[in-house]
């Protein structure tokens, strides 16, 4: 991660270091990353989901790129397809959920970018939702009881 952005292109399907994770059946690849914000490509199979939680130190934005995503914002339903922004403000609970037969692509960025990374690091590829419920807390998201 660096301090500072720098200029220049993220070309469309790739990511930073050419990483890409699988966390819970979804696609997630890094796309820019400085100590001040947090930008990653996703791809959310139908059916796919992540359930609600809360991020207490970043506000989160997500660009709905194809598809469509039903949302549990601050308990609330909601819905956003291509072309909507939702914004997630730090401290507030959401959820997110493919729903459809279609699967959904998604540009999400937070701020600061905190020890997210860090977090989609040490959760790729671990199978167990409960595993990764643990490891989040300690990267500041706090998923809740369903």
């Amino acid at each position: 991660m660096s301090s500072t952005l720098t200029a220049g292109v993220t070309r469309a399907g790739e990511s930073e270091g050419g990483i890409v994770w699988n966390i819970l059946g979804q696609t997630y690849r890094p796309v820019a990353h400085t100590e001040s914000c947090f930008a990653f490509d996703t791809l959310f199979p139908p059916g796919t989901f992540v359930p609600p939680h809360i991020h207490a130190t970043q506000e989160e934005f997500i660009r709905v790129l194809e598809g469509e995503f039903e949302l549990l914002l601050d308990g609330s339903p909601a819905s956003a397809r291509a072309g909507d922004l939702i914004r997630l403000p730090r401290g507030q609970s959401h959820g997110i959920f493919n729903k459809s037969n279609a699967p959904v692509r998604a540009l999400f960025w937070v701020t600061p970018a905190r020890s997210l990374h860090t977090l989609f690091t040490r959760i790729h590829n671990v199978p167990d939702p409960a595993e990764v419920v643990r490891i989040a807390a300690e990267h500041e998201v706090e998923f809740l009881n369903p």
